[in-house]
């Protein structure tokens, strides 16, 4: 319901239907934009300064009195269908809903945010405003905002617009008990080329160890073709066009996943390849060289994060929601530098599991069959 409900926020406000709630932002130079994530809804802001009350104005109709018609309701179900329908059909998008659906159980997190055929076609236009009504309220709001505008004439441009929204929205969910068996689940799908999505319980965003994990996982799969897993299985053996890891903290649980695409003969050598990097670092961590290089890549990157209004407000919000102290910003890269070898020789060995991997794999693999069917 929640990204049904964001996807039709623009679809009309007031006494403004979808177009004409489309030209009032034209006709002020205005962009407004509505998601729905893992773990937060965003909204989106963007408008002249000379424009700023009148902008503000009008989104604050489109957070307190959407519309919700029925026919943008019925054209818009379609498109979320439509999508459904397509992810139904992409086997990186099969591999990574069966990897969530084993890891997570009857979490939220287990499940499509988007939902499903069956769910969408049945949500009425009570079930989208409860979901407006849960999601947009006081006690869950984070701001970032750039520009020409000083923290004074923020604060009342804010008293204005949320002002009205409820004190308290629906319960979280709570902790999600994460449950990653290692081996191999395949799921058969007709293509010439496996997807296999990878994984096992990861660093959560606040533990004293996350950027040294941050910075071997540079070294191990996050850093393009310098990376271990890339050289050794797309460069050295030609199994992939890429491979890649990442660590993931949400909210509520914290994994450690990856991807690769190989030809189905070869899918089972790649996803060997990979258990043995795993094992590798795990057990001999990084160079001195490599440890340098990344932290040169990590530090001077780090400002390009920073190319626009909208980027920069985008980092203030998730600092926020991340419970980041106020000079992170000033701070970050020397965290990063802070990293040494038997820092990561330890977390390498304390975190890495290669045998807890597990690998769902969509496609015909030849010589690789399920070890996990739950």
């Amino acid at each position: 319901a929640v990204n049904l409900m964001t996807g039709l926020i623009e679809e009309g406000a007031g006494d403004m239907d979808a177009r004409a709630f489309a030209r009032a932002q034209e006709s002020l130079a205005a962009s407004f934009s509505f998601g729905a994530g893992d773990d937060s809804v965003s909204v989106s802001a963007q408008f002249l300064t000379e424009n700023r009350d009148r902008a503000i104005d009008l989104l604050r109709t489109a957070l307190h009195r959407p519309r919700f018609d029925q026919d943008a309701l019925e054209r818009v179900r379609a498109q979320v269908m439509s999508g459904l329908m397509s992810d139904a059909k992409d086997p990186g998008t099969i591999a990574g809903q069966t990897f969530a659906k084993i890891a997570y159980g009857d979490h939220p997190y287990g499940s499509d945010g988007k939902g499903t055929l069956q769910s969408v076609a049945a949500l009425s236009r009570e079930d989208i405003v409860a979901a407006h009504r849960g999601v947009f309220a006081r006690d869950r709001l984070y701001v970032g905002a750039v520009g020409d505008i000083t923290a004074e004439e923020l604060g009342m441009m804010l008293d204005d617009l949320l002002s009205g929204l409820p004190a308290t929205g629906a319960p979280f969910p709570g902790k999600a008990d994460v449950t990653i068996p290692g081996g191999v689940r395949v799921v058969e799908f007709d293509t010439p080329q496996s997807v296999a999505v990878f994984g096992q319980k990861g660093i959560e965003r606040h533990d004293d160890d996350f950027f040294a994990a941050y910075v071997m996982n540079q070294i191990l799969g996050a850093g393009g073709f310098e990376s271990r897993l890339m050289q050794e299985v797309r460069e050295k053996r030609g199994l992939t066009y890429g491979v890649y890891s990442y660590l993931v903290p949400r909210d509520l649980a914290a994994v450690y996943m990856g991807n690769v695409a190989s030809a189905n003969d070869r899918i089972a050598e790649a996803i060997s390849v990979i258990r043995d990097e795993w094992a590798r670092m795990a057990a001999g961590g990084v160079t001195e060289k490599e440890l340098e290089d990344a932290k040169t890549y990590l530090t001077g990157a780090y400002p390009l994060r920073f190319d626009g209004n909208s980027r920069i407000a985008g980092i203030l919000v998730g600092m926020q929601m991340d419970e980041l102290p106020i000079d992170y910003i000033a701070t970050r890269n020397d965290k990063v530098n802070a990293v040494t070898l038997a820092d990561i020789r330890r977390v390498a060995a304390e975190l890495l599991d290669p045998e807890g991997l597990l690998f769902v794999v969509v496609g015909r693999p030849e010589s690789l069959e399920s070890t996990q069917t739950n």
